[in-house]
Order: C-alpha cells, then sequence, then structure tokens
C-alpha cells in the first residue's frame, strides 16, 4: 500500500479526523538515518503526527515543525511538515539503543525520556505560532494530545504506531487524528468514546491490512463519516546546493573568509535527509563574492 492520508467529518461536522498510512516514509528516514529500531518507532510517530497537522495548515506555503526534546537517550527528534503531504525528520541520537518495556515493546517513552514538545508554525507572518508544552509521557500521541488540549483548546484523540519487522525494516506506520469541534454534542463525545474504547490499537489494525478509511471507519462507526480529501504522503526534503549556498552566505564573511584560508573543500550535511554537499576552496571564493 502506498502512503497516503485521508481527512473526514462525522456527526454533520461536529468531528473532524484525520488517518495516515505511511510505512514507507518512515521506511524511507530509516534508511537515510540508520535509526535503531525504538528511534524509528519514535521518530516514525512523530512524523505520522506531524504529517496530518500538516494537512491542517491553510496557506500555500504555511510550514509546521515539531520539536521534541528529552532527557531519554534519543536526546530530541525535528520534524517538518507542510500542507501537500510532504514531511522530513532526524533524530539527534539516531544510533540510540534501549532495551524493551516491561509488555516486551520498543520503549519510546523511555527513548524519549522527560522534556518539552514545541510546535511552530510558519503562516508568513512576522512572527511563527509557537506553542509548548511538557511531554506527558514521551510516547508521542499522547503528548499531541495534551498539546491540542492545552496550548489549542481543542479536544483530540491521537493514535500513533510503528510496527517493525525482526530485521529492524518497517513493517507498518500510521496513525489518526480525531478532534472535537467547539458545537459538538454530548451524544456525539459518548459515541466517540464507545468506539475510542472498542478500538485496538494503530499498529494491530495497519498489520491487519485496514486502510486509513477503514481505521476511521472504526472511529466514526454510528456517527456518518464523509471523506474530504486524501492526499499522497511521502518523505520528502527540499534542499539542493543553492540553499546550502544561501546558508553559508548567511554566516558571513568573516567566517567564509576564515573556510577559504585553510585551503580545503569543505562539507555541509543536511540534518533532515543526511545529503551532503561539498564545496570547493574557489566555490567558497565565489561566494564570498557574492
Amino acid at each position: 500500500m502506498s502512503d497516503y492520508m485521508v481527512r473526514m467529518t462525522a456527526a454533520g461536522a461536529q468531528i473532524r479526523a484525520f488517518a495516515v498510512t505511511s510505512r514507507n516514509l518512515v521506511e524511507t528516514a530509516r534508511k537515510v538515518h540508520n535509526t535503531s529500531p525504538v528511534v524509528s518507532a519514535a521518530l516514525g510517530r512523530l512524523m505520522s503526527g506531524g504529517v496530518m497537522m500538516g494537512a491542517m495548515l491553510k496557506g500555500e506555503k504555511d510550514l509546521l515543525t515539531l520539536q521534541v526534546s528529552g532527557d531519554g537517550p534519543v536526546k530530541g527528534m525535528t520534524v517538518t511538515a507542510d500542507g501537500k503531504g510532504n514531511v522530513k525528520g532526524y533524530a539527534i541520537e539516531p544510533q540510540a539503543m534501549l532495551p524493551p518495556s516491561p509488555a516486551g515493546k520498543l520503549d519510546v517513552g523511555g527513548a524519549v525520556g522527560r522534556g518539552m514538545l514545541r510546535v511552530i508554525k510558519d503562516m508568513g507572518l512576522k512572527e511563527p505560532y509557537v506553542g509548548q508544552t511538557d511531554l506527558q509521557t514521551g510516547e508521542i500521541a499522547d503528548d499531541l494530545t495534551y498539546y491540542f488540549a492545552s496550548s489549542e483548546q481543542v479536544p483530540s484523540s491521537v493514535g500513533l504506531g510503528v510496527l517493525m519487522e525482526r530485521d529492524n525494516t518497517v513493517r507498518a506506520a500510521g496513525g489518526f487524528i480525531v478532534q472535537l469541534m467547539p458545537f459538538v454534542e454530548e451524544g456525539t463525545i459518548a459515541r466517540l468514546e464507545q468506539n475510542l474504547a472498542a478500538f485496538s490499537t494503530v499498529t494491530q489494525v495497519l498489520d491487519e491490512g485496514k486502510s486509513p478509511e477503514e481505521m476511521l471507519g472504526l472511529l466514526l462507526a454510528g456517527m456518518e463519516p464523509e471523506t474530504l480529501e486524501t492526499l499522497p504522503v511521502q518523505f520528502h526534503c527540499s534542499c539542493d546546493k543553492k540553499r546550502v549556498e544561501k546558508a553559508i552566505i548567511s554566516i558571513g564573511k568573516k567566517e567564509i573568509g576564515e573556510m577559504i584560508s585553510e585551503g580545503k573543500e569543505i562539507e555541509v550535511n543536511c540534518h533532515f535527509c543526511n545529503t551532503s554537499y561539498q564545496f570547493t576552496v574557489e566555490e567558497l571564493k565565489g561566494l564570498l563574492k557574492r
């Protein structure tokens, strides 16, 4: 199944909901960053949540960034998404390892630890919107649920999951975000709570071969869900040599001059996609003139 996201409403638009299947983009990130299984799970959850939150952006050039910083061995993760289904991300310590949790599962909460979640929305205004909350569990879904309630005052349920194969490749990945609108009725809330209680887990549902539509069909059962949009999603980094040139220019003439005086080729690495760009001394001289 190719990666894609679906957006729905239910109960006469009292509920809005998103669901995504993201195995390929999480596997791409695993390969790009050579992540350990627990980091693959943590980063995969954050990217799956990020790509759905990106779909909530309204502007063509709006960007969403999720930053998790914790005292666990992974130290932190950053994910950026747009409204077109593109997402990218990296972990500070991609090879961090941790024993399984007492339940025998990947200990994402232990790997992330205690810390902060920052949500940055760049919507073309003078200053970006920044929301910040304490991590609740480090399991990512709980932390995004708490963020929506505390920073955006939108009661939400977030489910995220990444299932790994024995060879440490990604078997399944995805998630959902279900949100209540301000005019929601008590009966709708009660039915949603009932459906959530009956729902197993994101990984189990995806591993059974169910689609994002079927996932939301379970969560929104009995509430007349209506599909508004389906959108392909992918791991995509917009970096290229010209963007890196601008970044080098921005550090200033003095620093570029010092690089030139060392007489060596320099290498600049993109955190998000791990691509390296080389610049010769002659190229650096050209940038200095610009």
